[in-house]
């Protein structure tokens, strides 16, 4: 596993759009932690006498708000650092939901075949062909709006992708002759499915758990911008963009500042997926 690592790492330094979302999701978690300490105000604070004040730097602003405040007064700066921690999190919630559940039905699809896998690709054939989002919509308004559920939804959009990876994967592996040797010294199904046949799955669901972290970020900030999301006073980007939709022309600040964090946090998810794929694919290394 190590060595695994060591490797992994060493083809990673050769792509350059790789090392510059490792770089950006490296910073994004430190500013995440670090919330409490680096965040001049309390992000629900209201400064009722400062009210959609400019950035700092722009004519009109104050120095105490170095990117100005929102239509209630509370601080954009503070806002977006606690936002980063949501963003975060709900990125890793989603991964951890959909990779977990995704695995399991992928590799029992895959080794066992039959109905067991029709029933379970059929289900997945179904809910791939509804639109991710609408889909995630009915669910959120299914169970009510909150952050929680808004994960759940997006979690649930994202298992399909996961099924299909793992279990492709399985049917390969299934037939190699390190399993059939496994059958021969008596191991149980469970054994060959999680100890002898996923451990040699894994590289392409790190790619795709890498590339769910962006759509999980990407659409939790949709559901919030439509209100089914995180709720106020959260300081959550999607519900940031939500609000300060009525001032984007007088005060674009307000929209462009969240906008951005939402941008550059998916944009380094995928640059590190990018990576991690021709990492990761046997093919490409050989291309190069």
């Amino acid at each position: 596993m190590k060595q695994f690592f060591s490797e992994l790492y060493f083809e990673l330094k050769k792509n350059r759009g790789a090392m510059i979302g490792i770089v950006i999701i490296f910073l994004s978690i430190i500013i995440a932690l670090l919330a409490p300490v680096i965040a001049p105000h309390n992000p629900t604070e209201v400064f009722s006498d400062s009210l959609r004040l400019p950035p700092s730097f722009l004519e009109g602003g104050k120095a105490g708000f170095f990117f100005g405040t929102d239509d209630i007064g509370r601080d954009l700066l503070s806002r977006l650092i606690y936002g980063s921690r949501i963003s975060l999190a709900v990125g890793f919630s989603v991964v951890v939901l959909a990779l977990f559940t995704g695995t399991i039905l992928g590799v029992v699809a895959g080794f066992y075949g039959g109905l067991v896998d029709r029933i379970i690709m059929r289900l997945t054939d179904l809910i791939m062909s509804l639109p991710s989002i609408l889909f995630a919509i009915v669910i959120v308004a299914v169970l009510g709006p909150g952050i929680t559920n808004s994960i759940i939804a997006v979690a649930v959009v994202a298992v399909p992708n996961f099924i299909r990876i793992i279990r492709a994967q399985v049917l390969v592996e299934k037939n190699k002759q390190y399993v059939s040797a496994a059958k021969l010294f008596g191991a149980g199904h469970f054994r060959i499915m999680f100890v002898e046949i996923l451990p040699n799955c894994m590289a392409p669901l790190i790619v795709q758990a890498s590339l769910g972290f962006s759509d999980g970020i990407l659409n939790v900030a949709a559901l919030g911008f439509l209100g089914l999301g995180a709720q106020a006073p959260m300081s959550e980007w999607g519900t940031m963009l939500s609000d300060a939709r009525s001032f984007i022309e007088s005060s674009p600040w307000m929209v462009t500042l969240p906008g951005l964090c939402i941008l550059v946090t998916v944009l380094s998810f995928n640059l590190l997926g990018d990576g991690l794929r021709d990492a990761l694919d046997p093919r490409l290394k050989k291309q190069n």
